[in-house]
């Protein structure tokens, strides 16, 4: 029996031993062919938010596909953007032994005490895309959305001759993806003295509120040029609610780099949306997971580029 004494000195924890023991054998050991069905034997659980966002889908495909090359078993739970039914989820995988989780959370304030009884299980936690407001991580895997803000800002200010009003469709109150999009685009369109931001609302990263926002503050807001959404889901809600104003009259930025916004800025609808790869998000989570179980150094942020894919470089993405 090995005892491990777990460290809380540092924001990210080194869990890889805890696993390790818990797990009765590292990731070397596991033997891609060392069980009759050649797996691990480790069993990670993968904590997305939700499935209905194309965004989390094609996350969950790279992850999926990392797994199953590393030989690991990887149990999905959807949470359907509910942090009560994720709290649940995440005390299941206490009850049933997992070996790691990856959580993708729907709040990050509302995770961090499920993040906590983790480590108090000595359970290690990776957070993908969004991060936890407290508790041990052995990894953090997401893109810098801070950045990618102010590049959505740059983009419509540019769009729009750098004046006029503009609204903004925030994201799901609470999530560190939706704060940190919001922080990077208000002080990248704080530089120009000519835009104004006349409204903003959240419509929950969800399409048919995107639809139902933007119509909303369109009509109290008639002289609006632009429009910064924090992901393409609602993007796409709002060039329904413009209809052919959209990509005309109106400027429409998203986030995400969904294939459907990506079509959608290839057709002149969408005029930008700020690329993250989901797939790859996926992918390296899991490879940090692989690191951890190993009970090798991981890194305690990996960043996944983003890119702003407009008009002129869409086809590189499509």
């Amino acid at each position: 029996m090995i005892t491990i004494t777990k460290s809380m000195t540092s924001r990210r924890g080194l869990f890889a031993l805890t696993a390790a023991a818990a797990a009765g054998l590292t990731l070397s050991a596991c033997n891609r062919g060392g069980g009759e069905d050649g797996g691990s034997g480790d069993r990670v659980m993968l904590a997305v938010s939700t499935q209905t966002n194309p965004f989390f889908v094609q996350l969950v495909e790279g992850a999926q596909a990392e797994a199953e090359s590393q030989g690991l078993t990887l149990e999905i739970q959807d949470a359907s953007d509910d942090s009560a039914t994720q709290a649940n989820q995440l005390a299941n995988a206490i009850t049933q032994g997992v070996s790691l989780v990856i959580v993708n959370p729907t709040d990050s304030d509302a995770v961090s005490a499920s993040v906590e009884s983790l480590n108090d299980a000595d359970i290690p936690v990776i957070a993908v895309d969004r991060d936890a407001s407290s508790g041990e991580l052995a990894s953090y895997v997401a893109s810098d959305n801070v950045a990618g803000g102010t590049q959505a800002a740059e983009a419509l200010a540019a769009a729009i001759g750098e004046e006029g009003e503009v609204i903004v469709l925030q994201g799901v109150p609470g999530s560190s993806a939706s704060r940190d999009r919001g922080q990077g685009f208000t002080e990248g369109i704080a530089q120009f003295d000519g835009i104004t931001v006349v409204a903003q609302q959240t419509a929950n990263f969800d399409r048919a509120e995107g639809l139902n926002v933007a119509t909303n503050l369109l009509q109290t807001n008639s002289g609006v040029v632009g429009i910064f959404c924090e992901n393409d889901e609602m993007a796409l809600g709002a060039i329904e609610a413009l209809g052919d104003r959209a990509g005309t009259e109106v400027t429409v930025v998203g986030f995400d780099g969904t294939d459907e916004g990506i079509a959608a800025v290839a057709s002149g609808t969408l005029h930008a949306t700020i690329a993250q790869q989901p797939e790859e998000l996926g992918r390296q989570a899991v490879a940090e997971a692989v690191k951890v179980l190993a009970d090798e150094d991981t890194e305690d942020e990996v960043s996944v580029e983003v890119v702003t894919v407009t008009e002129e470089n869409a086809g590189e993405f499509e």
